[in-house]
């Protein structure tokens, strides 16, 4: 067997792994959380709105949207993951929401799984979001194959994940990550569409998303800690006792999500943002976007739904954007943008 083919076929595995695991085994942070729970919304007893007048659209990165909900980067690479992105695909085009796919180095490594990312077909209106790891711009990776995946998708823009915790964890992992801001900088400045950088569920800190600004990066998706371990995924899959090991050791490791949104916040007024991190219902979401976030991504919810039915999926998004709708009507605030400038907010002790 070639190097590249077993390549290919770890990652193919890996992909699969990761899934099950996701679904099946308890890999969610404990000790932390996302941090939204320190907060609490001042309710308005008379908001002088009519329930209709409220409005869920925004607009990111140019796109017009129905809702703040980003369908936050899974999977792809299996048949079974190609099940799953197209029925999150057709729902977020039914309800004009954005979408990100999960890493899409398999489909460089293997370009026979690419449709398994291709969804354009069926969200022709979507925000859609290509997804590579910025590690491997260390590892031969340059700007052909960052064109190569946000071609395959037609995609609106490019998520570069930030994963170091991972990588150390993982088998064989990717641990390179010395002068990648440098190629960061130099890819952001050819690239065709804007890059957006993403942690897994660790954090990006007020001061790194500076850093990754004044490189070009023209969004942050804070993915802070609170929801999914990636470090407890990987001890899950680890091949020795000290890969487990270090899962458990780091299974809660990184920054809340609320601790993400506010450091970024204080040093970068105006660049588009996205919570994600252990977001699971509506009143998370309004909670975030008080925080000063302009997009919320959700996986994990996601992801249980669209392994039961598209109607499960329709019935998460019904009840996401009632519960977001009802935090905005009880504090008075007609939309998104009412709700980010509102103080309607506060911190508990």
């Amino acid at each position: 067997m070639s190097n590249q083919l077993a390549t290919t076929l770890e990652t193919q595995t890996r992909k699969a792994d990761h899934l099950r695991i996701c679904l099946e085994e308890d890999v969610q942070s404990r000790q932390t959380t996302n941090g939204l729970e320190r907060y609490r919304f001042n309710h308005l007893c008379l908001p002088e709105l009519n329930l209709s007048d409220i409005d869920l659209s925004t607009k990111f990165l140019g796109k017009n949207l129905g809702s703040p909900l980003l369908i936050s980067s899974m999977t792809g690479g299996t048949e079974l993951a190609k099940t799953i992105n197209y029925r999150l695909a057709e729902i977020a085009q039914h309800y004009k929401m954005a979408m990100g796919v999960g890493s899409q180095r398999v489909a460089v490594e293997n370009p026979q799984v690419g449709d398994t990312f291709a969804v354009r077909s069926v969200a022709p209106d979507i925000l859609l979001l290509a997804n590579l790891g910025a590690v491997q711009l260390n590892y031969k990776y340059g700007l052909d194959e960052c064109l190569r995946v946000v071609d395959l998708l037609e995609a609106d823009a490019l998520i570069l994940h930030l994963n170091p915790l991972q990588e150390c964890i993982q088998p064989r992992g990717d641990t390179n990550f010395r002068g990648l801001l440098d190629k960061i900088a130099q890819l952001c400045h050819k690239l065709p569409v804007p890059a957006i950088a993403k942690e897994v569920g660790n954090g990006i800190s007020g001061a790194m998303a500076k850093q990754l600004i004044e490189a070009g990066i023209a969004a942050i998706d804070v993915a802070g800690a609170g929801g999914t371990s990636w470090a407890k995924v990987e001890s899950e899959r680890a091949e020795s006792d000290l890969q487990r090991r270090l899962g458990q050791t780091f299974g809660d490791w990184g920054w809340p999500t609320a601790e993400c949104l506010t450091s970024v916040r204080a040093v970068a007024p105006t660049i588009p943002l996205i919570a994600s991190g252990g977001l699971r219902n509506g009143l998370e979401v309004a909670k975030a976007i008080a925080l000063g976030a302009d997009l919320t991504g959700l996986a994990l919810p996601f992801l249980q739904a669209a392994m039961e039915s598209e109607a499960s999926l329709h019935a998460l998004v019904e009840v996401l954007h009632a519960e977001i709708t009802t935090a905005l009507f009880c504090t008075g605030n007609r939309n998104l943008s009412q709700l980010q400038r509102s103080h309607a907010l506060e911190r508990l002790v």
